[in-house]
């Protein structure tokens, strides 16, 4: 087998020749527990959808000023909005919201005082917004 990198001395790389599984995932933990990253911190991600991307940051915008003082917010870090890597698709502005907690308890009951907050925001030219717990990708 032939892998082409400019990383050849990356771990993944050193664990594949090996055939070493357990020592590559070991060790992927560890530097998700260093840097505070799920399975070790718990994630939810507000993605909005607009004509513009002033009106889906407005809208994030909003949503996190009224985040503090609901439930769980004490354990809850919600960061500022920003477009996503794909910014524009078919002529829509897409933005996201990133919001980290290290107690998931904390986070499902923030996620549940915020969303009527959310229902209750209304931006015009707003298209959508969606909610992702554990997000895959950001």
């Amino acid at each position: 087998m032939w892998v082409q990198t400019w990383n050849p001395d990356h771990p993944l790389f050193s664990a594949l020749k090996r055939h070493d599984y357990p020592a590559f995932a070991a060790q992927q933990l560890k530097e998700r527990q260093q840097a505070a990253m799920p399975p070790f911190a718990f994630q939810a991600l507000l993605r909005a959808e607009a004509r513009t991307q002033e009106v889906a940051q407005e809208f994030l915008g909003a949503a996190a000023g009224q985040a503090s003082g609901l439930e769980g917010s004490g354990h809850v870090v919600v960061y500022a909005p920003v477009p996503m890597t794909v910014q524009r698709v078919a002529n829509v502005e897409r933005a996201q919201l990133l919001l980290e907690s290290g107690s998931r308890p904390a986070l499902q009951a923030f996620l549940s005082a915020w969303q009527p907050v959310l229902q209750n925001l209304r931006t015009r030219g707003l298209i959508r917004w969606a909610v992702d717990v554990d997000p895959l990708a950001i």
